[in-house]
């Protein structure tokens, strides 16, 4: 276990976090599509080499999350994705869920699939080079109703059971529990929901004998919901957030990533810089960092287009959005 500890804790290097390009199929065809770019096999592996084969990213990133199907594909350079990454000191780590489909005892929420074969699956991914692995966990606030404690506490089991999974396999575990931006929800509310999950969620990895100093956290900000019109200063939403985390994280974890869900790439860098400034005025005993998709991809798929011409233009905006984020670290 000492091994993943150390892993882990080498994913919080001063100044750098990770890149999430694990979207599915399904997910990165839909996000390619708003982009007017086509999609398909090759599209995919060209979107994701569009990041990872960007110069410099070592700077800025200590892993990158992963989809299953790229630790089998190569970049431009004729280099397998996880060796590419891993020649320059930058952790490969894979998603592991199988994606969400509806609660059955609460149809309006969602239930995360992908234990049945999981094993084989986690052995398969060490061999191909992951030293880190990821499961997300999706909860939707509504009113004082959702989530459902049914919902909470399922998830909770099935994170559970996967982090068990991925330290007895050697691999760190990331959980993700988030809660969704959409919906009218106040910040106050959000708060609230991440400080209930994240103490069910820990309560179930104690039960289930998770080692904690080898799990590695990755959190929503305590946010407004998207339809509630409420603009959330970032000062704010560092106050609720690390309020939530004191409340509920166990100090003996690795360390804390943050999603940006929703937000646009300055909210996410803007609220970042916020919530590392209150977390040193808290003495907050865990290190943060970022993990960010949309908000570190969004301008770079702006300029790409799917378009080699573009590429250079696309990768320099994404250097610079990186640039950006890692100071908000600092």
């Amino acid at each position: 276990m000492t091994d993943l500890v150390a892993i882990a804790r080498s994913l919080f290097v001063s100044g750098k976090g990770l890149l999430a390009v694990d979207e599915s199929v399904h997910t990165a065809t839909t996000r390619l599509a708003e982009y007017g770019i086509p999609t398909g096999t090759e599209m995919r592996r060209q979107y994701r080499d569009l990041f990872i084969g960007t110069e410099g990213i070592e700077q800025y990133l200590s892993g990158v999350i992963l989809f299953s199907e790229s630790l089998a594909e190569k970049g431009n350079d004729k280099k397998l994705f996880p060796k590419s990454l891993a020649v320059r000191g930058i952790a490969p780590g894979v998603k592991v869920d199988l994606g969400t489909e509806p609660f059955p005892s609460s149809p309006q929420e969602l239930i995360t699939n992908g234990l049945i074969g999981l094993a084989e699956r986690l052995e398969e991914y060490k061999k191909q080079g992951a030293v880190f692995t990821k499961w997300r966990a999706v909860f939707r606030i509504d009113g004082d109703t959702l989530p459902s404690s049914q919902a909470l506490h399922e998830n909770a089991k099935r994170l559970a059971s996967y982090a068990k999974e991925a330290q007895t396999a050697g691999l760190v575990p990331i959980i993700e529990p988030e809660i969704l931006m959409e919906g009218k929800h106040s910040r106050t509310r959000a708060r609230t929901v991440i400080e209930e999950t994240l103490n069910i969620v820990f309560s179930v990895l104690e039960e289930h004998s998770v080692d904690r100093a080898g799990i590695i956290l990755k959190t929503s900000m305590a946010l407004s919901g998207s339809e509630s019109r409420k603009k959330d200063t970032p000062e704010e939403v560092a106050e609720d957030t690390i309020s939530a985390l004191m409340k509920s994280v166990p100090r003996q974890i690795a360390g804390i990533v943050f999603l940006s869900g929703g937000q646009t790439p300055d909210q996410a860098t803007e609220n970042l810089a916020a919530i590392i400034s209150r977390a040193k005025e808290s003495n907050a005993p865990w290190p943060l960092t970022f993990s960010y998709a949309r908000a570190l991809q969004e301008e770079a798929l702006a300029l790409w287009k799917g378009k080699e011409e573009n590429i250079q233009s696309a990768r320099l905006a994404f250097l610079s959005r990186l640039a950006k984020v890692s100071s908000a670290l600092r």
